[in-house]
């Protein structure tokens, strides 16, 4: 007999036969519930760097956004209402060409009130506008805002979303030095609009 095989004849000798590998029972799990998760949501959305702007009945996202960014020059987006985009990360022919992107503005699925994250699919050809934009804006229903994590799992589990990403105010890193750096690898700043 081969040292190989005398090592794994050895091994199946030795197995414990009687163990039971189930995966435990979570039905019962409930995760963290709020009074008011939309409240939690901008609360939590502020504390990891972000910002939340409500549209008012009757406002235009198009204002909002020029207004939130009046130095910006350079739009990114794919949705119908985003007149102000100059460039579409559907029709661009790669991802660097959204390079140079001040404002990429995108749709979010699902707001999670616990961490202030929100749940964004690739609706788009090149997920790129989502991390390569200098200032990211997310548009959120209200209504698709979800008390934890577990609610977020459980309604993503029941879609074909395919790539997705959530993404949590701006990004960060203290990693070099100790010396807290915005913008390292995506944006440097992100607002969720709530729309009704």
């Amino acid at each position: 007999m081969s040292n190989k095989e005398d090592i794994l004849s050895r091994y199946r000798s030795n197995r414990c036969k009687d163990l039971d590998f189930s995966m435990p029972d979570f039905s019962s799990l409930k995760g963290i519930q709020y009074a008011d998760p939309v409240a939690q949501f901008i609360d939590m959305s502020k504390t990891v760097g972000g910002q939340v702007v409500e549209l008012k009945v009757g406002e235009d996202l198009n204002q909002v956004v020029k207004q939130l960014y009046p130095e910006a020059k350079v739009f990114a987006s794919n949705l119908p209402e985003v007149t102000i985009a100059t460039l579409n990360p559907d029709t661009v022919a790669e991802a660097k060409d959204l390079n140079g992107t001040d404002v990429g503005i995108v749709k979010g699925e699902i707001g999670v009130a616990e961490n202030g994250c929100v749940w964004i699919p690739q609706s788009m050809k090149e997920r790129a506008v989502c991390f390569i934009s200098e200032y990211l804006v997310i548009v959120l229903s209200r209504q698709h805002v979800v008390n934890n994590m577990h609610e977020a799992y459980q309604q993503i589990a029941f879609n074909d979303y395919g790539y997705g990403s959530f993404i949590s105010g701006p990004s960060k890193t203290a990693d070099i030095a100790q010396a807290l750096v915005m913008g390292a690898q995506a944006a440097r700043g992100v607002t969720v609009v709530l729309t009704d």
